[in-house]
């Protein structure tokens, strides 16, 4: 099988390691189940699943759902009498599952609601909420077909409530729990973990072994496997350049937890990314192995800008993007998966 083979492989869904994390309420219950924080991630072996972290700090628009326990102690306690109606009214306890769901909120309930958790200080990121089972990161696996990989055998042991058809983009949809493993916000990555699912699943995952080097900047067979060009379903692989090196720093926002810093050695990337690309894999092919590896991974979009008719205000194209190898965080990840 030549480079041309394996190259389209990276984009089929039968073959790819790319796919997606997801922050999911109720994943357990199809009915009132919601999908919020979309990031790209790929699967590097037995379970581990690289992304980026950025996202982890970001902050949740709404609650759609949450445990009663959790809602008496960190919110009903902190309201005066009359937001404490409104919250009951627009979060009605479900005594069979112990939890209170969101109910439809006209546009001026949610505002007001905004308002109110933005007063108690209440903490929306998704690490919290993750940390919290407010939510919990699942990976999304989509196929054109019914089965999970073409196995049947495979797809029976998925829980009914853990497979789905979409029809708005006919796809079959299968959900992997997984759990953060550690996230490294200096270097902008997280790993994850697959967990509560069969060895006989994670073992059919495709994959991408890790190629620690630094790549000199004469390079020239690097790609970027991303989301395709419209919308996250597809998958495209393009062409990348490394243009030089960062000796990197950037404060990031987080207005709850308190700002943050990345900073360190990365790659300064010339080539096509989409923006909602964060988390895709930087991968070579490795003539020795017939093999695509993985190197670096995308993590900010890199303000070196061009102007169209020389118009500067809402009218930058970026056209470089900021990667960070995996070099830098491999003593980590060698730490983890050598643990397992």
């Amino acid at each position: 099988m030549g480079m041309k083979d394996k190259q389209l492989q990276l984009i089929s869904e039968q073959t790819s390691p790319l796919f997606r994390i997801m922050s999911v309420y109720n994943a357990d219950e199809p009915n009132r189940r919601h999908f919020e924080n979309n990031i790209c991630a790929f699967h590097i072996g037995d379970g581990y699943i690289l992304s980026v972290a950025h996202n982890l700090r970001g902050v949740a628009s709404l609650l759609k759902s949450i445990d009663e326990n959790l809602y008496q102690s960190e919110i009903f306690s902190k309201l005066n009498s009359a937001q404490q109606q409104m919250f009951d009214n627009c979060y009605p306890l479900d005594s069979s599952t112990n939890k209170r769901y969101e109910k439809l909120l006209s546009q001026s309930d949610v505002s007001i609601i905004k308002e109110i958790l933005r007063q108690i200080n209440y903490d929306l990121r998704w690490i919290t909420l993750m940390e919290k089972k407010v939510c919990t990161p699942y990976l999304i696996i989509q196929f054109n077909d019914a089965s999970f990989f073409q196995d049947e055998v495979l797809t029976s042991q998925f829980e009914k409530s853990m497979q789905m058809y979409e029809p708005s983009i006919n796809k079959h949809t299968f959900l992997l729990e997984t759990k953060l493993v550690e996230a490294f916000y200096s270097s902008d990555i997280a790993l994850y973990k697959i967990v509560n699912t069969s060895q006989e699943v994670i073992d059919r995952l495709p994959k991408l072994e890790i190629d620690f080097s630094i790549f000199e900047d004469s390079f020239s067979s690097l790609y970027c496997l991303q989301s395709s060009t419209a919308n996250e379903i597809g998958r495209m692989l393009n062409k990348a350049q490394i243009e030089g090196y960062l000796e990197h720093f950037n404060v990031f926002a987080d207005s709850i937890g308190g700002n943050y810093i990345i900073d360190g050695f990365r790659y300064l990337i010339k080539g096509y990314f989409r923006f909602g690309s964060s988390g895709a894999p930087y991968v070579f092919y490795d003539e020795k192995t017939s093999s695509f590896k993985v190197n670096a991974i995308q993590s900010e979009a890199c303000p070196i800008q061009l102007s169209i008719d020389n118009k500067r205000d809402g009218n930058f194209q970026y056209i470089n993007a900021i990667a960070s190898p995996l070099k830098v965080v491999e003593a980590e990840i060698k730490k983890h998966m050598l643990s397992t």
